[in-house]
């Protein structure tokens, strides 16, 4: 994991450099503002620990220029501790804020707890599937179109997300019943079409995602 320090004071600059290199992380330095945004331009960091009172560009001005470009945490290290600040900070979307003087295992601590949680998001981030407009959430069992959430059976939901996770593979009816109704299900392979039917009509545009395959079943190709 990479970590930029970005602060004006060559001492808490070597102090926190030096934690966050026992810490196991790799520690790059940038002693204002402008220097902070070339760099997160020309490298990727996972943390920026950004002071805010520097010269050229202060921090808040440099928070709000990276994050626009880049999605990473961001931890404020200040002397500013007024409520206004803080506020101001999270508003720019900081994960966390440290008021000077502090201490460099409890910013250390901080880095670890902002990492995890980052972790968290993305793993999370990573069950959903995104096709175009067209977004499942399997945590939630919920279907987004063009960011509106559409209702569809639990059948429906169970028979999308199957196609979805073997995009671009050629399904029979007679797997997708095995898969999406069971082994045991009492039925035949009309109840897989009528459930296409009803898929396509909700999907609306994203209905064609849904190929049919004369005399075999359906794929799902985007």
């Amino acid at each position: 994991m990479r970590i930029l320090i970005v602060d004006d004071e060559r001492m808490i600059r070597e102090v926190l450099r030096e934690y966050i290199i026992h810490g196991g992380y790799e520690a790059v330095e940038a002693s204002n503002g402008e220097e902070a945004v070339q760099l997160c331009r020309q490298m990727e960091f996972d943390v920026v620990l950004m002071d805010i009172m520097m010269p050229k560009m202060d921090g808040f001005e440099a928070v709000r220029q990276i994050l626009r470009e880049k999605d990473v945490a961001v931890i404020m290290l200040s002397a500013l501790g007024e409520e206004y600040d803080k506020l101001r900070a999270f508003e720019l979307g900081v994960d966390d804020y440290v008021t000077k003087p502090f201490s460099p295992k409890e910013v250390l601590a901080r880095i670890h707890a902002v990492a995890k949680r980052r972790s968290v998001k993305e793993k999370n981030r990573s069950t959903g599937l995104q096709f175009e407009g067209l977004r499942l959430d399997p945590e939630g069992r919920n279907v987004y179109v063009n960011g509106e959430k559409i209702s569809l059976t639990p059948k429906e939901y169970e028979l999308l997300f199957y196609m979805a996770k073997n995009k671009g593979i050629a399904l029979t009816r007679e797997r997708l019943l095995s898969e999406v109704w069971g082994f045991d299900f009492f039925g035949d392979d009309r109840t897989v079409d009528t459930h296409i039917k009803m898929l396509r009509s909700n999907l609306k545009e994203y209905r064609k995602f849904i190929i049919t395959l004369r005399g075999l079943g359906y794929k799902f190709e985007a």
